[in-house]
This record gives C-alpha cells, structure tokens and sequence, in this order.
C-alpha cells in the first residue's frame, strides 16, 4: 500500500480520532493504527468527510483546548 492508496474514493474508509481528538481517515481494510480508535461511520470517503466536517468543529489539540485561558493568552502574547 502506498500513500496513494489514500486518494481513492470508491475504498472505503473508518474515521478514526487520537487521543488529542484530531481526526483522520482510514482505509476500512487497514488495522486501526496504535493511539488511533474508530468513532464515526464506515464508508465512502466523502460520508466520512462529511462526519468529520460537523464532528470536528474545533480544529485546536485537545491539549491546548484544555489550557486555561489565561495561560493560552499569555502564549498568544508571546510570539507577537
């Protein structure tokens, strides 16, 4: 398999997420790589685009997400 493998849209894929809640798509014939876990819809390439576009809504690391804001700010803050 090679990295154009992922390009084709009549595979079918799983949607999976890691734990910074990022998502990714994936060929549904593939094993589930580690720190990854399935959490939408098995199917059509663009089914699962489409899950991801109304599921990840907030495109920020959970990580970061989680900073308080304060905190976050003073980073902002810093690189201006």
């Amino acid at each position: 398999m090679t990295d154009d493998d992922f390009e084709y849209d009549d595979f079918e894929y799983k949607v999976l997420v890691n734990h910074e809640e990022q998502y990714s798509l994936w060929p549904a014939f593939k094993p589930i790589p580690n720190g990854w876990r399935q959490v939408g819809p098995t199917g059509s390439k663009q089914d699962c685009l489409a899950y991801v576009e109304t599921a990840w809504t907030d495109m920020r690391p959970w990580s970061v997400r989680q900073r308080p804001a304060d905190v976050q700010a003073a980073r902002a803050g810093a690189h201006h």
